[in-house]
């Protein structure tokens, strides 16, 4: 993309979109349907003096995600609750300084390894590869430098109404240890009913692991306002995998019947936390992968929060197989987020649609491993609403 300023205009059926580069300001904003807009401005720059830029995605509603380079990192979801207030959901924080100095991957892509792989190392075709122990003795989110800390190049776009931004990076041989050359390619698209598609895809020219996700912190009552207890959760999953003290899944797929992890009807988050529960305590709290129902490779409702509060609802869709379910068991109020707020314990959850954990070193689990010739395609859908009268 030229970093020249420049604007474009696309006629969508009886309206026009703009997208601008260079300016936080748009330009013939009177040919505009309200907020409906493309902006991108700078963020700031590393301490190597490589610049980031911020995207601004706002629907023709109001919704608006914004989005920076680094990492790939959605810095803010504004979306609309009861009465149409609008509140940013996820949490995160107001400059790029604090992202490199101490984020607990708020709002990255992370890769090329999502969630946890056992001992920092994995086999594949005989050969061993050895990866960063980042985690105590485990490798965690791809690594010391992984996608959440590298800058990807961006492309906007408005096809079909929608607003595009495309993220690509390449990953060269042995970055982080994993072999192959990588090409991602990561894709949000903005939609005029309220969602946040994104679509991943690669291509590697030796055979490789790819396990890609998305790793907002959410809070539908709004970023920084409380913790997440009270908000109502259902996942679409009979069972889920058990994990050892460093949260590695010991292969096991448990029914979640009878357990704190059955969410398969609506249950506050917080209603069963404190349970005399062994995989409770290992991960202080909710950290763990639950099996999806459904046939991986179809895209189907894998999960559904409601917060009462706000009357805000999230439903996420995905062609995974798996789903990270993790209750912010780490937040300790020491990250100071976005207007000055600080983030305390379970003051946001995160539901990562994934492959599960440690599948390099599990057979049985559904493979990850990505051959040159073939395409890694994933995605995965939130969908925002508001509950009507009955549902609150």
């Amino acid at each position: 993309m030229k970093k020249s300023c420049f604007a474009f205009f696309c006629l969508l059926s009886a309206c026009t979109i703009l997208l601008i580069t260079g300016s936080d300001e748009p330009m013939n904003a009177q040919t505009l349907p309200p907020k409906s807009s493309i902006r991108k401005q700078s963020f700031g720059s590393l301490p190597d003096g490589t610049p980031v830029d911020l995207y601004t995605l706002t629907n023709q509603s109001g919704m608006q995600a914004r989005i920076m380079t680094y990492g790939g990192t959605i810095v803010s979801l504004r979306v609309p609750g009861r009465n149409g207030k609008f509140d940013d959901v996820v949490l995160g924080f107001d400059s790029l300084a604090e992202y490199v100095h101490d984020s607990p991957y708020f709002g990255a892509i992370v890769g090329r390894y999502a969630n946890r792989i056992a001992r920092g190392s994995f086999t594949l075709n005989g050969t061993t590869f050895t990866l960063a122990l980042n985690d105590g003795k485990n490798h965690l989110h791809g690594g010391v430098k992984g996608f959440d800390k590298v800058v990807w190049q961006a492309a906007a776009s408005t096809p079909d109404n929608d607003l595009m931004l495309t993220l690509t990076y390449t990953s060269r041989n042995l970055e982080e240890g994993y072999p192959g050359t990588l090409k991602v390619e990561v894709v949000y698209t903005l939609t005029s009913a309220d969602e946040l598609k994104i679509l991943y895809t690669a291509e590697t020219d030796a055979p490789t692991v790819v396990n890609l996700t998305q790793h907002s912190y959410f809070n539908l009552a709004g970023a920084g306002t409380g913790d997440i207890l009270g908000h109502r959760l259902m996942i679409n999953a009979d069972r889920f995998t058990p994990v050892d003290s460093g949260l590695i899944p010991t292969g096991v797929l448990q029914p979640v019947e009878n357990t704190p992890f059955d969410f398969r009807r609506p249950t506050p988050i917080g209603e069963r936390i404190s349970a005399d529960d062994v995989q409770l305590k290992l991960a202080g709290g909710y950290d763990h992968n639950f099996v999806l129902n459904g046939s991986a490779g179809t895209v189907r409702l894998a999960a559904r929060v409601e917060d009462p509060q706000s009357g805000r609802a999230m439903d996420v869709l995905t062609n995974q197989p798996g789903l990270q379910f993790y209750s912010g068991n780490f937040l300790d109020g020491h990250h100071v987020g976005k207007g000055g707020l600080h983030y305390r314990h379970r003051y946001g959850f995160c539901l990562e649609t994934q492959h599960f954990p440690d599948s390099p070193n599990h057979p049985s689990f559904p493979s990850t491993v990505l051959l040159p010739g073939k395409t890694y395609s994933t995605e995965t859908i939130y969908k925002f609403s508001v509950m009507d009268g009955k549902e609150q």
